[in-house]
């Protein structure tokens, strides 16, 4: 991985570095320094002659345009952050007047050794300040060396969560950061938990569980359906005082086949693609599908999943359309719930497309409001408030202007929006949450199903 991390200043001089590997020299190091100074001498010349242009304009528009072509050509001098020197490769940042390096002779992911040189700069902002500058860098020294050998091991990024290494390093006074810990599975490398902190307390605790779905649906005008599929997320909002572990379950198939051995199976659902915070367990989920994890404070997203088989879709539409000629066109549109008569669907929007060359429109509509939209070519018909199990009706009959040149209506489909509470298309819901905690407090638990839709569309 990365064989050596050094830190320069504007003059090319060695503040501080720290060799992980021995396949690299100083002599390399020696040659860097000499050809990044030179193209940063190249750079501020760019810099300062950028800022002359102005001026230069009022001469004549020649030597404009000159200094503005000599300016392009200094631009593809400007120092790059990667450079390969004497087979060893330099990526590099700047903060302020320093440059900080990596030196590398392998094959690494250039991305990661940039991500690990910004998160070195976090911590040191942390430690020293936001403007830490180079006599800050040589007064703390010692700090500086801890923090090189905590957040690096034998090349290799290990932990830069400044609540974990403040735990280790004491020296110094870090200051809180304004943005968020970056989510680095630190557990795994030093057994704590950067994503939740100690000491927290509730005089009420309590877990709200959101599930919520999108529902992606495309059919075809025969009625057959073309694609099917649900695509959920669990949100959690957790208030519990101390380290509390948690165990989720859901009626996942695979749980449900195992616990009904011997007895009369319940109905499961056959989850696919899941995808989990890294407060997780994830070897626990994999050995017998529980998810046990300590959860952070807070907001959070637990999980997200897909099911495509056996989907319950929540409208049912029966589009019929008739053209008459070139100047009529009549469209009946049926809409039946198929969810629960004690649930009902909000914000229910259906978009029917009609001919662009529409000039007058007749509605009629059994609840909720339609009205003929020219701008998006629709009949846009909403209703607040739909109950399950009930049927509407939509007849309109259009008026069509002829045109010199006929051309086919390409029938674009059926738009659809809604969002019905307290109901899940995939037929997934919440079976358990157990909080364990040292103290045994009580935990008032409360669970909320959404589901609204994605792409739910149905051509005519």
């Amino acid at each position: 991985m990365i064989s050596m991390i050094m830190v320069l200043n504007q003059k090319g001089e060695i503040m501080i570095s720290r060799q992980y590997r021995d396949d690299v020299s100083r002599v390399a190091a020696d040659s860097f320094r000499i050809q990044v100074r030179d193209s940063d001498t190249c750079f501020q010349y760019e810099t300062c002659s950028t800022a002359r242009h102005s001026r230069l304009f009022t001469k004549g528009c020649f030597v404009f345009v000159v200094s503005f072509i000599v300016c392009l050509f200094l631009t593809e001098l400007a120092p790059t952050p990667l450079l390969s020197i004497e087979n060893c490769s330099f990526l590099y940042t700047r903060h302020l007047n320093m440059y900080f390096v990596a030196l590398t002779k392998s094959n690494v992911n250039p991305a990661l050794v940039f991500e690990y040189l910004f998160q070195k700069i976090r911590v040191l902002k942390a430690y020293l300040g936001e403007e830490f500058d180079e006599s800050s860098m040589r007064n703390n020294m010692t700090l500086i060396y801890e923090l090189m050998d905590e957040t690096m091991d034998f090349g290799y990024p290990q932990n830069c969560a400044v609540d974990v290494l403040r735990l280790y390093i004491n020296l110094g006074n870090v200051k809180p950061q304004d943005e968020p810990e970056p989510e680095q599975l630190t557990k795994q490398i030093t057994g704590a938990i950067d994503w939740r902190r100690e000491g927290i307390r509730y005089k009420k605790n309590e877990v709200y569980i959101d599930v919520l779905e999108s529902v992606n649906l495309l059919i075809s005008s025969s009625g057959n359906i073309l694609r099917s599929e649900v695509t959920g997320k669990v949100q959690m909002n957790t208030k519990l005082t101390g380290m509390p572990e948690c165990k989720f379950g859901l009626n996942d198939k695979l749980v449900i086949e195992k616990e009904s051995t011997g007895a009369r199976k319940k109905p499961g659902v056959e989850i696919d693609d899941c995808t989990f915070h890294r407060c997780v367990r994830l070897g626990k989920f994999d050995a017998d599908r529980t998810i046990t994890f300590i959860p952070p404070d807070g907001e959070f997203e637990l999980m997200r999943y897909r099911v495509n088989d056996n989907v319950n879709l929540p409208f049912r539409l029966i589009p019929a359309v008739q053209e008459e000629g070139q100047t009529k066109c009549s469209i009946n549109l049926k809409v039946i719930a198929n969810f629960s008569e004690k649930l009902f669907a909000t914000h229910v929007v259906i978009k029917v497309p009609v001919p662009k060359n529409t000039s007058k429109s007749k509605i009629k509509n059994s609840f909720g409001r339609a009205k003929y939209e020219p701008e998006q070519n629709a009949i846009v018909w909403r209703i607040k408030r739909f109950p399950g199990k009930a049927e509407c009706m939509l007849s309109v009959d259009l008026e069509l202007v002829r045109t010199v040149r006929p051309k086919a209506w390409v029938r674009p489909p059926i738009n659809v929006e809604f969002q019905v509470p307290m109901f899940t298309a995939s037929g997934v819901h919440v079976r358990f949450l157990r909080v364990y905690d040292k103290s045994g407090y009580h935990t008032n638990r409360w669970v909320r199903y959404i589901t609204k839709a994605g792409g739910y569309q149905v051509r005519i």
